[in-house]
């Protein structure tokens, strides 16, 4: 199972998108707030390169980049690449 975090806050549209495009694909992930922990902000700054803006998502503790992101990794197959469904 691949290991899947998002990066998110309560009120980000792009966040929402994101969760809901992870279980249409049947994945789980884990939440990490960053809107109600300042060190967990920090933790993704540091982590995405000075990415600001939510959701950053990293699949195997990889950045995947934000919502658009995500999609564009699904349309090119990077994300299968990414959770090992393909070699």
């Amino acid at each position: 199972m691949p290991k899947i975090e998002v990066y998110s806050t309560a009120v980000c549209p792009y966040c929402v998108a994101a969760k809901n495009f992870l279980k249409a694909k049947g994945l789980a992930w884990e939440e990490v707030r960053v809107d109600t922990d300042p060190a967990e902000r920090d933790a993704m700054l540091a982590r995405s390169g000075g990415r600001r803006t939510v959701p950053q998502i990293f699949i195997n503790d990889q950045l995947v980049g934000g919502y658009d992101d995500l999609v564009a990794a699904d349309r090119s197959g990077k994300l299968a690449q990414l959770l090992g469904e393909v070699a």
